[in-house]
């Protein structure tokens, strides 16, 4: 028989399932969960273990459904080891699989802990990270807790909250971290992200145009695109940035607890890659103070040479490093000879 490859085939409710839900996941158990099932935002319906035409309750099978005892409404779900974690606008709670008669069990593990969006979370395998309305979040495996972040401030008077349901987030396994992608400004798609690195506990901002995407697994490579809908692959060990200008910039750091003036005289750089990264200071004397550029906002510290003689002052300093070329460059600890001393 002749096939029309032209002719698309038409999805169809699945036989007896549940209407106007809002998302669907299958455990680890290799249940069916339907999200708001039936349009009612805090009910969870669970299909017989592989079988997804059999929704309704009986003594025969171990399909069932639960209303959350929660005042949010149900945004996500992910599965992890064993268990599964569903985040509503509000709380968190994990069901656990019991078998008959009750099947799946529920268990509140956060409150005040809602996610922003309905893909702003990542799990793991015995936890889950997610961005909240003001906040980030994290499950350890026992209770949900905010999870301490040094560019919350940040973030969050960044976004665009007009937009805030765009907001999504992927795992990058080979690095351990997660990324949130989310609007900028007065943009209407996702352009900038905020990651966390698991790993090594620190967190890194940027400017980035990532829609949607998914981890390495199924190919070599995570997989993202952009919202013209471009595929990309990333993670290559390649040196092609695009217009984007790779660089790495450190938060304020200071002398004691910040009351005591630094003077600069020396930088003791570690690069892997002599002469393809070039260096500026930013300083400023107190928190709202107009922050001032060395060498100027134009040019930069040139690392062919080290140690390398720079002067400046400040109570707080940040490093801005950044690529001389198209380079695959790298560094390591970057290090300041610092004197305590008067502000003249």
């Amino acid at each position: 028989m002749a096939v029309d490859a032209t002719t698309p085939t038409l999805a169809a409710q699945i036989t007896n399932s549940p209407e106007d839900c809002k998302g669907l996941l299958v455990t680890e158990e290799r249940f069916i969960f339907a999200l708001q099932a039936g349009g009612n935002p805090r009910k969870i319906a669970w299909c017989d273990r592989e079988d997804n035409t059999t929704w309704a309750p009986l003594a025969t099978n171990e399909a069932g459904d639960i209303e959350l005892q929660t005042n949010g409404e149900i945004m996500q779900a992910a599965r992890m080891r064993g268990r599964t974690i569903i985040v509503t606008s509000t709380d968190a709670h994990i069901a656990t699989y019991q078998g008959a008669p009750y099947v799946y069990g529920f268990e509140r593990v956060g409150t005040a802990c809602g996610a922003i969006s309905r893909k702003g979370m990542v799990a793991l395998e015995a936890g889950a990270f997610w961005m909240g309305k003001e906040a980030f979040f994290f499950f350890d495996g026992s209770v949900a807790k905010q999870l301490p972040s040094d560019v919350q401030d940040f973030v969050f008077g960044d976004i665009n909250d007009n937009q805030r349901t765009k907001v999504w987030a992927v795992h990058n396994s080979e690095y351990a971290e997660i990324w949130w992608f989310y609007p900028s400004g007065n943009s209407t798609e996702c352009d900038a992200y905020v990651s966390y690195d698991y790993g090594e506990n620190h967190w890194e901002i940027g400017t980035l145009d990532r829609t949607c995407g998914s981890d390495q697994g199924v190919f070599d490579e995570p997989i993202w695109a952009d919202a013209s809908g471009i595929l990309y692959e990333h993670e290559l060990h390649g040196i092609g940035h695009g217009s984007y200008t790779p660089y790495a910039e450190s938060a304020p750091i200071s002398l004691g607890n910040g009351d005591t003036v630094m003077k600069v005289n020396q930088l003791i750089g570690d690069e892997g890659t002599v002469g393809e990264v070039q260096v500026q200071f930013k300083t400023r004397f107190h928190p709202n103070d107009t922050e001032r550029v060395y060498p100027s906002a134009t040019t930069y510290y040139d690392l062919t040479n080290m140690p390398t003689s720079v002067r400046f002052t400040g109570r707080q300093v940040r490093i801005r490093v950044e690529a001389t070329g198209n380079e695959d460059w790298r560094v390591g600890t970057m290090r300041i000879n610092a004197e305590s001393g008067g502000r003249r």
